[in-house]
């Protein structure tokens, strides 16, 4: 099977408790790697420059399209304190080229606009099954580079998965976090996933099912939300059942910070993965709204 992933490959400097890492990363790295642990083909559609590492992704045998730009990659400065982050953009590539392309579903994850809203219509109407982390569209940066969030009315037919937190679901749609889940479904979302620092939670027609990460000492959460989108989506298109993917993708965000790793180095294996979906598959909560 084949996943498609349009995003930004980064390189980031991550400050936790004062001491930094230089990392290359972005949703492009952290959900094609993800998705080569579930034994995916990944068709990486994604801007990066002389500035970066491409024989990282190349080991991974990912296979990346129209890639190389004559810019500086896009680079974030993270400052990390728990589950909370600041960002700095210090860097912007080119936006993303986008081509037709044979997959069995598409991953949308810009990390600061590199896919235009043309590129987007051209992407959902060659999806089959599209997943979207809305983030890079709703970010916007200060005079002083700081990254914000700002609201952004985006256009959601044609999609069939969304990952928000809080913050940025208050920037798409409005509400109570019931009500802005049931917006997002309104605006034609089948599958809306909502992850709340441990909480998480998936709305799928008139009922909300939810798993707790176990409480734990968090400290790297770089590419978390990415690991978790890659797979979910993986999940759903091999497996064809929102239940499963749901824990998969908790599972894999659990592995992930049990690791207590850096950058890419905390991408968990299938293995990992598996058992801790197995275990929150038999805690799954639901209710009805």
């Amino acid at each position: 099977m084949k996943l498609a992933v349009f995003s930004h490959c980064a390189i980031d400097t991550i400050t936790i408790n004062e001491n930094n890492y230089e990392q290359i990363g972005g949703t492009a790295c952290y959900s094609g790697i993800t998705a080569r642990e579930f034994k995916f083909d990944v068709d990486l559609f994604t801007k990066f420059g002389p500035d970066f590492p491409k024989q990282y992704l190349n080991e991974h045998k990912i296979n990346l399209v129209n890639s190389e730009s004559e810019k500086n990659t896009t680079r974030f400065a993270i400052s990390i304190t728990g589950s909370d982050r600041t960002l700095k953009l210090e860097n912007e590539c080119d936006p993303i080229n986008f081509s037709e392309i044979n997959a069995d579903g598409h991953l949308v994850s810009p990390i600061y606009h590199e896919v235009s809203d043309e590129i987007f219509k051209k992407i959902k109407k060659d999806s089959n099954f599209l997943s979207v982390d809305p983030r890079g569209f709703l970010r916007r940066k200060d005079s002083e580079n700081n990254v914000f969030l700002k609201q952004t009315d985006l256009d959601l037919s044609g999609v069939n998965a969304i990952k928000v937190n809080p913050e940025e679901c208050k920037h798409l749609v409005n509400g109570t976090t019931d009500e802005m889940m049931l917006a997002l479904q309104k605006k034609g979302v089948e599958y809306v996933l909502l992850t709340d620092k441990v909480n998480v939670s998936l709305l799928v027609k008139e009922k909300i099912y939810s798993i707790t990460l176990p409480n734990q000492q968090i400290h790297d959460t770089t590419g978390i939300g990415d690991i978790f989108c890659s797979a979910f989506a993986c999940t759903m298109l091999k497996e064809k059942d929102f239940l499963w993917a749901l824990c998969f993708a908790g599972g894999a965000a659990q592995a992930a910070l049990e690791s207590k790793n850096v950058g890419l180095q905390k991408i968990p294996q299938k293995g990992a993965i598996q058992n801790n979906a197995s275990y929150f598959y038999n805690l799954v909560k639901f209710r009805d709204l």
